[in-house]
């Protein structure tokens, strides 16, 4: 479990460093209630999942490579770590503090972007406990019996650890009062879809039951939509 809290909190640097090197200040008071909002939220997920999938949870600790990995994914991976959990808070911080780009969202508009932050974080850890398989990288997991996860929250979707990127990129956007990042974060969304894509291809072709469980559940991000 070391590890994994180590890991928490080396994203919660990588944040922080995006966050106040791009404001150009450390007197940012939304800034570090984000940041305690999101140790909060995935601490407590960690400890949660941990008793279900600690295996799980020590190889999302470490580097989201393998070697059986497509090179797509991990370009398309790579990508969205760097345009949304990176380049989104970047972006806010230079609109909120340089740019002045778009008016800045109300209290009660960036207070609800706060709320979506913390259930995307939130829906993230649910997957992680339904789904064992729930790895970083795109891959069928041989050596520990890969199957389809069909319960919890993969009863409504089929991806519901991507359904939560839209939340958390956004509603940090609003929390930070910048309408301009909210714009921006189609970006890593959409290369977090076409990531979703690669993978359903990889799991039809190649993991038994997928094809079957696609079938039950119809959508793969927003239920009743897509």
């Amino acid at each position: 479990m070391l590890k994994v809290v180590l890991r928490l909190l080396a994203d919660a640097v990588l944040v922080a460093t995006a966050l106040f090197v791009s404001a150009g200040t450390l007197a940012w008071p939304r800034a570090w209630v984000l940041l305690t909002v999101l140790l909060l939220v995935r601490t407590i997920g960690a400890f949660a999942v941990h008793r279900t999938n600690p295996e799980l949870l020590r190889e999302r600790a470490g580097l989201p490579l393998h070697a059986e990995q497509p090179w797509a994914d991990r370009v398309l991976l790579l990508g969205v770590l760097a345009t949304g959990f990176l380049g989104t808070p970047a972006v806010a911080a230079l609109d909120a503090f340089h740019w002045h780009l778009l008016p800045q969202p109300a209290r009660p508009v960036a207070g609800l972007g706060l709320v979506l932050f913390a259930l995307g974080w939130s829906l993230k850890s649910l997957a992680l406990y339904a789904n064992a398989f729930a790895v970083a990288t795109v891959r069928v997991q041989r050596e520990r019996a890969h199957a389809v996860a069909d319960s919890g929250v993969y009863r409504v979707v089929r991806h519901p650890f991507y359904a939560a990127d839209p939340l958390i990129f956004v509603g940090l956007a609003l929390w930070l009062g910048s309408y301009t990042a909210a714009l921006t974060a189609v970006a890593p969304v959409a290369l977090m879809v076409v990531r979703l894509r690669l993978e359903e291809r990889v799991l039809q072709r190649e993991l038994p039951g997928y094809a079957a469980y696609a079938a039950r559940v119809r959508h793969r991000l927003v239920p009743g939509v897509w």
